[in-house]
């Protein structure tokens, strides 16, 4: 578990072995084929009649089930993702976004769902949806319009409406859209966002000068610091807030996307904190709570970054790919999908949880 003080030394040695050097092996190809086929047939057993999963009126969870479906071998012309993709054409909006009428979540609906028709473009017939749905999400993204000002802690964000702040789960999502959809790094909406991403790090420097920044210090990273800040891992004793894993590799992934440079002291601090609390057994900071959000996002992160071996603060050695698929396999249910018992976040739906796993699982194919 991770320390309840949230802080450790900033002196720890990082070391990620990548290139040609690599001894990671991954895990068995068959078992995860065999995984991955059991998932994608409990998603495509659990689709509603309309298209959808879960309920009509979440299309993110919809979006996300059918891009984990492409991403894990389903072709585009499959029943299922063309079903899917229906009834996500059925939320399209004419200022490009696609979300429920009556919802709160339109950056997060409308950033999934462009991935997932990003995933069916091969032949480019979904471009102008992409376009537009580009438009709406800078469009959404909080600037001087919302705050009147950079040095507001909410400039650069994304969030959903009923919270009238943004926060960094919403602006990975965001960013990550924009990454698919080919937005340059040096875009206004990439570098208006890294603003905000920084100021989510618990690290004081000039990118980061917000009251939390030196409370805690840690190189991790938390939920907002916008309207009073706030930390799902809670806060330290002197108001502080806690980093957490999920967090953590979110901020640092998005960094990445908007091309940060792997020696710039943010991207440092970042790694050495995951060194420090390395786990497929929980979302460090949170427990239980999140763990396939943080799966995928662990697992996508360290596919960005192009590790295969991993070598904790300590020098013990993972091969993080066979390690979290062999748990995702241990943990799978008969009927091939994934549920969390501490359902937070929705995480005791089975077609939201076996998404994540699902795209999780994508990056864990064995290394040659």
């Amino acid at each position: 578990m991770l320390n309840r003080s949230g802080i450790f030394s900033l002196s720890l040695i990082v070391t990620f072995v990548c290139g040609s050097t690599l001894s990671a092996a991954g895990p068995s190809a068959a078992k995860l084929k065999s995984s991955r086929q059991k998932g994608v047939e409990y998603l495509s057993l659990s689709q509603a009649d309309d298209g959808s999963w879960t309920s009509p009126h979440a299309p993110g969870i919809t979006a996300l089930v059918a891009h984990s479906l492409l991403q894990s071998g389903l072709p585009a012309d499959d029943e299922v993702v063309q079903a899917a993709f229906t009834h996500l054409l059925s939320h399209l909006k004419e200022d490009g976004g696609i979300y429920d009428k009556d919802s709160n979540h339109r950056n997060y609906e409308t950033s999934i769902a462009l991935m997932a028709f990003h995933s069916a473009n091969a032949d480019g017939k979904h471009d102008q949806l992409i376009k537009n749905a580009v438009k709406f999400l800078k469009k959404v993204q909080w600037d001087e319009e919302e705050t009147g000002s950079r040095s507001d802690t909410g400039f650069g964000g994304s969030g959903y409406g009923s919270h009238q702040r943004p926060d960094l789960s919403n602006t990975t999502f965001f960013l990550e859209a924009l990454n698919k959809a080919g937005v340059p790094k040096d875009d206004p909406a990439v570098q208006n966002a890294l603003v905000f991403i920084s100021r989510c790090q618990n690290l004081e420097s000039e990118h980061n000068t917000t009251p939390f920044a030196s409370k805690v210090n840690d190189g991790g990273f938390y939920y907002t610091p916008a309207a009073g800040g706030t930390s799902q891992a809670g806060e330290t004793p002197n108001g502080g807030l806690r980093s957490y894993a999920s967090m953590t590799y979110a901020g640092l992934k998005s960094m990445i996307y908007a091309g940060v440079d792997k020696d710039d002291q943010r991207v440092t601090a970042a790694r050495k904190w995951i060194t420090q609390f390395y786990t497929i057994e929980e979302n460090p900071g949170m427990g239980q709570q999140g763990l396939f959000y943080y799966y995928h996002t662990f697992a996508k992160t360290l596919a960005v970054m192009e590790v295969d071996d991993f070598t904790e603060a300590n020098g013990a050695k993972h091969d993080w790919r066979k390690e979290l698929a062999e748990h995702l396999f241990k943990v799978q249910k008969e009927n091939g999908s994934w549920i969390n018992p501490t359902d937070r976040w929705s995480e005791g739906d089975p077609n939201l949880v076996t998404a994540y796993a699902l795209l999780a699982l994508q990056y864990c194919e064995p290394t040659p």
